[in-house]
């Protein structure tokens, strides 16, 4: 099929799908009458149901070219040598825009004209890079009026009037986001990326865990938004008597991390009930000391607001050895399903694929299939033996790469990538990890990702954009348990270095993370050590590690000789895992270009009524390849998209750095403008004063693009 033009079939079904839905009434049966109305934006991705939809239609298709920047509100707060980021998506509240800088600073701005009425510095050396975010909560009852967010470890409280922190909540203002997760989490590493959900009088927060071996545990827990007391916790690792206890070994709970919410929440306020995404297990490529279904990674997860009490749940992976985290917030949708108005759950994964969900049962709407996958073969590894896999909707990322389907931008590409997959494992999904070197496709940043979906009141269309990269992951034994490694700190550098910085300390090439060769030439071991506790940049702090452990790994680090140190010490989470991985590596020509056929980044649009893609486009150019006669390819991206009531959809997240607006029908592209920086963000859109806004983070800093600190906010001309 090719989703590059409208499927003729498909657009006549599209238009009697609008017709039903039109002639019953029930675009959103459950829509509050806040989102109908609404001229703001006040809830991280416009609203509980993460809905990114925005009724305001001042911009339409026939004007939408006449769309300029009106004002450009600059941070300052940038970092061009650790390459700072903002993926915030803001919210606007009675003409105040409350956003984040690249080092997690708040801000309130007018949002008519983007000057800052406040900012909160939070006083601490906040390792951004590995505590992105992505926006901020509100809370209002009476007089008090109350914004949260996070900036490392812990949850602020502010005054939404004057950004000073609200002294009766937690501490004076702020509460530790390790509360709840027990002992073990006071020194790993816990910090939060997405935004809290409120319900009446609680904040419920997910976090950002390590995916090693020495993660803390991902419990969901629900603060009170007045005192800053911890409401409840749910285990997302079950202990004992509790439900899915049986789908881990034995006493899991007290030795496994991860099965996080990072990627935001969403909440049906009426029938008080939250969504949550969760992701793996850690560590994520290879669970031999977590056997079995691993309730409740990779699920869809329904809870009771008030109480945290499980409702229902769906697991889109069994066993995840492959860093299928969910990323993103579920949408909550109506649909029109075999005649019935139903309100639903449509969740986007990494993959690719779209789980069309009862609200109220989580049973799916479409058949979902459970397939028979390969077995693994690493040691002490038991691959689940099937996955589940939706019938309908179609997948709207490619799911396999093979002979068929790498570049063809070039012969000498071509000839490169088929060279390397003549000894890599591929050719279908849910290849385990090997040594060999597993093709991840699509890639770990997907398929969907954090940017989320943007769903379509007025026509159950979901709007989103994906990434078509592979990436090969190849697998790393680490000195077993017992032996003599070539160096006692070897195994230490293994299981938590090697990850990040290679095997031979070569560093990853085209990340953060720097080569250690010749480590002595740029800093001494007490400069090292410190990092190794504290952290740097993208590296999260290692001071959970022995003093034993430290002490070989220096060694290591500086090639000092082994005579006076020994093995024993150890902690029992590393010999737990005896694989390490190479990094995160992505599979590219010569030229630096996904080693797929392109397009390599989509937009799509989806009907949740009848399972099926409308339209699919290239999001994203390289110009350079354009000039060359090669058809636009799409680009990698992150940020997601946001539709609006004019008939647009607007999205940034393209690598060429553009703000896009698209006509929701038809996937036309209609209005480009080139930013400051790379809006690796979601967009917010609002209303003052009549006049329509829509307002991107361009913060770059991602794929090797520049940093800003921009937020620009784009209206049509006054008359």
């Amino acid at each position: 099929m090719n989703y590059f033009s409208l499927n003729k079939n498909l657009a006549v079904a599209f238009l009697l799908s609008l017709v039903l839905i039109m002639a019953a009434g029930c675009s959103d049966s459950r829509r509050s009458d806040s989102v109908e109305s609404q001229t703001g934006w006040p809830v991280y991705l416009g609203d509980n149901g993460s809905s990114q939809y925005s009724p305001l239609g001042q911009i339409t298709r026939e004007n939408v070219h006449l769309l300029e920047p009106v004002w450009e509100y600059k941070t300052e707060n940038i970092s061009k040598d650790d390459r700072t980021q903002i993926q915030c998506n803001p919210i606007i509240i009675d003409g105040v825009l409350y956003g984040t800088s690249p080092k997690l600073r708040v801000f309130a701005l007018n949002a008519a004209i983007g000057k800052r009425i406040w900012e909160y510095n939070p006083g601490q050396e906040v390792n951004f890079a590995m505590n992105v975010n992505r926006g901020v909560s509100y809370w209002a009852e009476g007089d008090h009026r109350r914004i949260f967010f996070t900036a490392g470890p812990v949850l602020y409280a502010l005054d939404a009037e004057t950004g000073k922190p609200v002294e009766t909540f937690g501490n004076d203002g702020k509460v530790s986001l390790k509360e709840g997760l027990g002992e073990d989490a006071v020194d790993r590493y816990v910090v939060a990326t997405s935004p809290g959900v409120i319900y009446e009088d609680l904040i419920i927060m997910g976090s950002r865990v390590s995916e090693n071996a020495d993660a803390a545990p991902g419990y969901i827990r629900a603060y009170n938004v007045r005192s800053g007391v911890l409401e409840w916790v749910f285990h997302t690792i079950p202990q004992p008597g509790e439900y899915g206890y049986e789908t881990w070994p034995e006493d899991a709970w007290q030795y496994s991390g991860g099965v996080n919410n990072w990627a935001g929440m969403s909440l049906d306020e009426e029938r008080g009930m939250v969504f949550i995404p969760t992701g793996s297990a850690s560590f994520d490529f290879w669970g031999g000391n977590r056997k079995g279904q691993n309730l409740f990674a990779n699920c869809v997860l329904a809870l009771d607001a008030a109480t945290g009490k499980r409702i229902w749940h769906f697991q889109t992976v069994y066993h995840d050895i492959w860093d299928r985290d969910l990323p993103a917030p579920p949408n909550l949708v109506t649909v029109t399903h075999e005649g019935r108005s139903i309100d639903a759950v449509a969740q986007i994964t990494k993959s690719g694929f779209v789980f069309l969900l009862d609200r109220e049962t989580g049973k799916p709407l479409f058949p979902v299939e459970e397939r028979p996958v390969p077995p693994s073969d690493l040691k002490g590894e038991e691959a689940w033996p099937v996955q589940p896999f939706p019938v309908k909707p179609p997948p709207f990322s490619p799911q396999t790469l093979t002979m068929d389907n790498i570049t063809d931008i070039s012969p000498e590409s071509q000839e490169y990538v088929a060279n390397i997959l003549k000894v890599v494992r591929t050719g279908e999904p849910f290849i385990p990890p090997s040594p060999e070197g597993t093709i991840i496709f699509p890639g770990f940043d997907g398929g969907g990702e954090w940017g989320g979906a943007a769903y379509d009141h007025e026509s159950s269309v979901l709007y989103v954009n994906s990434n078509t990269m592979p990436w090969i992951l190849t697998m790393v034994a680490t000195a077993a348990k017992g032996t003599v490694p070539a160096h006692p700190g070897q195994r230490v550098y293994q299981v938590s270095c090697a990850i990040c910085h290679g095997q031979n300390f070569e560093g990853n090439p085209g990340s953060n993370f720097p080569p250690l060769k010749n480590l002595a030439d740029s800093m001494t071991q007490e400069e090292a050590l410190e990092i190794i506790n504290t952290g740097k940049g993208f590296m999260p702090s290692f001071r959970h590690l022995s003093d034993e452990d430290k002490n070989m790994l220096m060694a290591y680090l500086y090639g000092e000789p082994n005579e006076d140190i020994h093995m024993k010490g150890i902690e029992n989470n590393i010999d737990a895992v005896p694989y390490s991985h190479t990094g995160y590596n992505r599979f590219t020509d010569p030229e630096g270009y996904p080693a797929v056929k392109p397009p390599w980044g989509t937009l799509s649009a989806i009907d949740l009524n009848l399972g099926e893609i409308l339209w699919q486009v290239p999001l994203g150019e390289f110009q350079e390849l354009t000039e060359r006669g090669i058809p636009k390819t799409g680009t990698e991206n992150y940020g997601g998209p946001v539709v609006t009531a004019g008939g647009l959809v607007f999205i940034a997240a393209s690598k060429d750095e553009h703000f896009r607006a698209f006509d929701k029908n038809t996937g036309e592209e209609l209005w480009n403008y080139k930013l400051p920086a790379g809006g690796y963000a979601t967009p917010a859109v609002y209303e003052i004063d009549g006049r329509q806004f829509v307002v991107i983070a361009c913060g770059g800093g991602k794929m090797g693009t520049p940093p800003g600190d921009s937020y620009v906010a784009f209206a049509l001309p006054e008359e």
